[in-house]
């Protein structure tokens, strides 16, 4: 069931890291007529898109369930107030600057503020700043005993960083549960060496990667947002989508299986495509609430600019804020004000609103915000020790791709619809 293109040098500087992640793609996937997709999120948009760009003789079909497409990439925007729901910002990776290129974003794509590259933990009630100088807090040689003992595969987050509040830190504030309940293979898997390993040095990989990105080179470390958030990016998605003559978008049509979706499209397994998300026996979701909090700039003042704070500490109900206004090139606030983005864990908030307040209130300022606005609920899939490794599909007969199967970050959905599409 697993294809894919060789583990060879031009692979390895178009799609880095990624391509130590399986692809489940059916062998005979590429070979069909006809192909559907299943799942109208940022993965299907983006497969639809690749694919149907590499072969405009190939009718796809986008099947999305909701009223729209998009999936969990969603902006809320009132006033001047503008703040993303899931994710709001892109790491550096050349697949995500190539698909801004293509559809002609590089106007409305920028880097991060640079006074905003701060990240901080919140350890034993004070604000600690994350640097390479955290691992002291860890030990470093306590740190390499626990990487090479994870890289005997299907080690949790926790056993490969060995200090259980910045890990779950960590895994908070990317897939919303502790690091003891997080496959390290999945989140890290440079680090546990996951899949097959690159065939040139590591340095001159990165110096390659560096060199290939279009419109402009990212900083280390920073990362990079859309001018009106997220939003953008899927509605030019859908732009480029609605344009192409072999593509057909089909919404408001739910599909219960691979199975019944083939009978009903009258196509073989082996050409479906699936993109939504996967429902497993005994697979536990999460769920966190997000809100919109803004101040006036004096009530604040107190607060660094930054990226954002991870809350580790499970007597807190947030185990995150972002600061949305400091972080993007593009205009979140009116002026005079910023904006954050609070996340609550359902599993450590039972609804109150009242409870938010009080924490923004101990974290933030003691003044009252100008905006408190509950922003509604994300659904996030869990990803248990041994997840990747014991990941497969191989009775199935058809392909799977996106967050929900084996990579959680935008870069990973856009780089993986890549190399699917490279199969064509």
């Amino acid at each position: 069931m697993k294809v894919g293109r060789m583990s060879d040098v031009t692979s390895w500087i178009r799609h880095g890291v990624e391509m130590r992640r399986p692809l489940f793609v059916h062998e005979s996937l590429p070979l069909s007529d006809k192909i559907i997709i299943v799942g109208g999120g940022l993965s299907g948009m983006s497969c639809a898109y690749r694919i149907a760009q590499k072969r405009p003789n190939l009718e796809v079909v986008l099947v999305e369930k909701s009223p729209h497409i998009g999936g969990v990439i969603t902006t809320w925007s009132e006033g001047e107030w503008v703040c993303d729901l899931a994710v709001n910002a892109t790491r550096a990776h050349p697949a995500f600057w190539r698909l801004v290129k293509d559809l002609h974003l590089a106007n409305e794509f920028n880097p991060s503020q640079a006074r905003a590259k701060s990240r901080w933990v919140l350890l034993n009630g004070k604000r600690h700043r994350l640097s390479p100088l955290s691992l002291l807090k860890i030990g470093p040689f306590k740190l390499l005993k626990s990487i090479r003992k994870a890289r005997s595969g299907g080690a949790s987050v926790a056993e490969l960083l060995p200090h259980k509040q910045i890990a779950d830190a960590l895994t908070l504030g990317i897939v919303n549960t502790t690091s003891e309940h997080v496959d390290a293979d999945f989140l890290m898997p440079s680090m546990t060496r996951f899949g097959p390993s690159p065939p040139l040095k590591g340095s001159k990989l990165k110096k390659q990667i560096a060199a290939s990105y279009p419109l402009f080179t990212p900083e280390r470390g920073a990362v990079a947002s859309f001018d009106g958030g997220m939003q953008t990016l899927v509605h030019a998605l859908q732009s480029q989508l609605e344009s192409l003559d072999n593509v057909t978008i089909i919404t408001g049509q739910e599909v219960e299986s691979p199975e019944s979706t083939a009978k009903q499209f009258d196509v073989p397994l082996s050409s479906i495509l699936w993109t939504a998300p996967v429902v497993d026996k005994g697979r536990e979701q999460t769920k966190l609430s997000v809100f919109a909090v803004g101040y006036r700039d004096s009530d604040v003042a107190n607060v660094g600019y930054g990226y954002g704070t991870l809350i580790p500490d499970a007597s807190i109900p947030i185990s995150g804020i972002l600061h949305e206004s400091d972080l993007h090139h593009s205009k979140r606030a009116p002026n005079g004000h910023r904006l954050f983005r609070i996340m609550a864990p359902h599993t450590r908030w039972e609804g109150d609103e009242k409870e938010i307040q009080k924490s923004i209130e101990r974290l933030l300022s003691k003044e009252e915000p100008v905006l408190f606005r509950n922003l509604g609920v994300q659904t996030i899939p869990s990803y248990p020790p041994g997840y990747l490794r014991d990941l497969s599909f191989d009775s199935e007969g058809c392909s799977f791709a996106g967050w929900g199967v084996s990579g959680v970050s935008v870069t990973h959905v856009v780089d993986e619809a890549e190399r699917v599409s490279e199969l064509f």
